[in-house]
């Protein structure tokens, strides 16, 4: 996935939660796409798909797979510029 947009987050008090333009490629574990497809599938919303791969840039780009940031507990993907998703094995 990669995205320009603006990252916004629920954080513990005491930190930043501003939200912040990014721009960002993440590869998403393989449950991430299925989840896409499943929810395409069902006719889910622009909306739903967000916070899918919202969740998915949670877990692996802001808490690195568990190894930081672990008082994350929301990510927001808004105002997008641009989202481009790649669904190859490269």
């Amino acid at each position: 996935v990669e995205t320009r947009a603006r990252f916004g987050y629920t954080a513990p008090v005491g930190t930043t939660d501003d939200g912040r333009f990014r721009r960002l490629t993440v590869r998403l574990p393989a449950a991430y796409a299925q989840r896409l497809f499943d929810a395409r599938d069902t006719g889910a919303s622009d909306q739903q798909m967000r916070e899918i791969i919202a969740e998915g840039f949670k877990d692996v780009y802001f808490q690195d797979g568990g190894g930081r940031a672990m008082g994350l507990s929301d990510v927001a993907i808004n105002d997008i510029d641009y989202l481009d998703l790649d669904w190859g094995n490269a």
